[in-house]
Parts: structure tokens; sequence; C-alpha cells
């Protein structure tokens, strides 16, 4: 009965917990409270070390309460339940996006909408880096002249260096010869 109250409640805090970790925190506290699961204390000294431990803190926090509330397999339940939630809806839009695309392709409207997420990510990411730019994160003008490489060289399309991998491996490369 256990198990099940587990994976119920996991699946469900998985379903319905937007907003990251910390904001799913609460939902978590509510669950545990309810069927009595540890005391506060536990929970907070739980929260505490899925903090310092590496990993999403929400997914943290679900191993350690399955584990605490009913050993190993209650981790592994309550860390597969509050997964898997967002790798079924993944799964189904990955699904829809190749059915889609299969099904379109060459319809110049499915194509045009296409590029025009591909501009909408674009701005995303740009919006992230753009709250990444801080006097503190960039020490001098070479690592300026780095990122702007690498904004350009993502921008280009079909560019030898465009795939995020090499990106990364070529960002990391000047990286450590201009600052060893």
């Amino acid at each position: 009965m256990i198990y099940l109250q587990l994976f119920l409640s996991f699946f469900k805090i998985g379903l319905f917990g937007f907003g990251g970790g910390l904001a799913i925190l609460s939902l978590i506290q509510m669950e545990v409270e309810q069927y009595g699961w540890m005391s506060q204390q536990e929970f907070v000294d739980i929260v505490a070390v899925s903090q310092v431990t590496p990993g999403p803190i929400g997914i943290n926090c679900a191993t350690y309460v399955g584990y605490t509330t009913a050993g190993f397999w209650g981790s592994v339940l309550a860390t597969t339940a509050i997964v898997l939630p967002s790798l079924i809806i993944m799964l189904s839009i990955c699904k829809a996006y190749f059915w889609l695309n299969k099904r379109f392709q060459g319809n110049p409207y499915f194509e045009q909408t296409l590029r025009m997420l591909r501009f909408t990510v674009l701005g995303l990411i740009a919006s992230a880096a753009l709250l990444l730019m801080k006097p503190t994160t960039f020490i001098d003008p070479v690592s300026w002249i780095i990122f702007a490489v690498v904004a350009i060289m993502t921008i280009l399309p079909k560019s030898f260096a465009s795939h995020p991998i090499l990106l990364i491996l070529l960002s990391g490369l000047a990286g450590y010869l201009i600052y060893r």
C-alpha cells in the first residue's frame, strides 16, 4: 500500500507541479504531512540535503522521501513517479512533431511556422544569455569576443560549427588556451 501511495503522490506532483524544484517543495510537503511519512524536522533535513546534492532539488527530495518512507525501492518508485509525467509528455510531443513533420513535409505554411519557431527559441536563449551577462561573468574583452563568436556561429544557418556540441567544445578549448 505504501508503494502505491508513493507512486500516486509523486506522479501527481510530477504532473501538476510547475515552476521547478523549489516550487514543488510545498506539494511534496503536503503529501508527506497527509500520509505522515515523516516529521516536519525530517522533511526540513531532507530539503537541506536535496539542496546541496547535485541534481534537481525536486527529484532529489522525492528520492530521499521515498527512501526514508520505503527504503531503496521506495526511492526508485518516487523518483520514477515524479519524472514519468514529464517523460510521457515529452515523448508525446516528439511523436506528434515527427508525425506532423512527415505529414506536412513540403508544405510552405508548416515550414514557415517551424522557421518562426526557431526565432522564438533563439529569442528565449538570447534572453537567458542577457541575464547572464554581468561584469563578473565576463572578466575581460577576450571573453566578450568568445561570446560574440559563439553567438554568431549559432545564428549562421548550416555553418560548419553551428552544432551545439561542437560550439561547447570549441568554447571550452578557447577558454582553456586563453586562461590557463
